[in-house]
This record gives structure tokens, C-alpha cells and sequence, in this order.
């Protein structure tokens, strides 16, 4: 059963821009948290960027701050995420997951997280 779905992956050359978008039932997109992870082949799965419900508070990955921004639309219960100066280590398939607050922040882990889409493929040549 698909819970979020993601679109918006694709290929792209190093140094372009690709935004994804995630959308989901209301009652799963009123979680506390909202979130972007990233698995490449080999690789654990790694939090990218979270949002609160208010999306007034953000957390990012130190390898993506100052490129990607997570933001979200309620009325359209989907969250954001733009990519710019993509580089080829960006290469992964991008998941969406929902969570709740851990000690007042939303948590990287992916054990935190309750609800997850399908993910969608990104692709940075050089």
C-alpha cells in the first residue's frame, strides 16, 4: 500500500537543480515531522532534510546545507524538496517519510519515521 508518494527524480548533469515533491493522505501529512532520505547502492539509508508540522524549524545534512530546502504546502498536503549544484555523489533513490517528534525535533533516523513512499530515482552525471 503506497503511503507517500514521491515524484519528480529524473537524471541531470553536475551542477543542475531537480525538485522533488511528495504527497500523502491528510491524516499522514499532519505528522509532527515530514522528511527526505537517500539510499545509494551499498549504502545505508541516510536522512536528508526534515520539516515540522509548522514548517517553521528545518533540519539538513551537513553534505546538502546551502543546496537543497525542504519546505511544504498544506493546502496541497505535499512536501518540497529543491535540489540545486546536484553533485554526483547525490546519486540515490529518494524516499518521503512521516514521524513524529523526538525531544522536541524531528529525528534522522529512519527508525523514527512511520510512514515512507515508494522513492523516486535521482541521477547526477559528470
Amino acid at each position: 500500500q503506497v503511503q507517500l508518494a514521491e515524484s519528480g527524480g529524473g537524471s541531470v548533469q553536475a551542477g543542475g537543480s531537480l525538485r522533488l515533491s511528495c504527497v500523502g493522505s491528510r491524516y499522514i501529512y499532519s505528522s509532527e515531522c515530514m522528511g527526505w532520505f537517500r539510499q545509494a547502492p551499498g549504502k545505508e539509508r541516510e536522512g536528508v532534510a526534515f520539516i515540522n508540522t509548522g514548517g517553521g524549524v528545518t533540519r539538513y545534512a551537513d553534505s546538502v546545507k546551502g543546496r537543497f530546502t525542504i519546505s511544504r504546502d498544506n493546502a496541497k498536503t505535499t512536501v518540497y524538496l529543491q535540489m540545486n549544484n546536484l553533485k554526483p555523489e547525490d546519486t540515490a533513490m529518494f524516499y518521503c517519510a512521516a514521524g513524529d517528534l523526538e525531544g522536541g525535533i524531528c529525528p534522522f533516523s529512519a527508525l523514527g519515521y512511520n510512514y515512507w513512499g515508494q522513492g523516486t530515482q535521482v541521477t547526477v552525471s559528470s
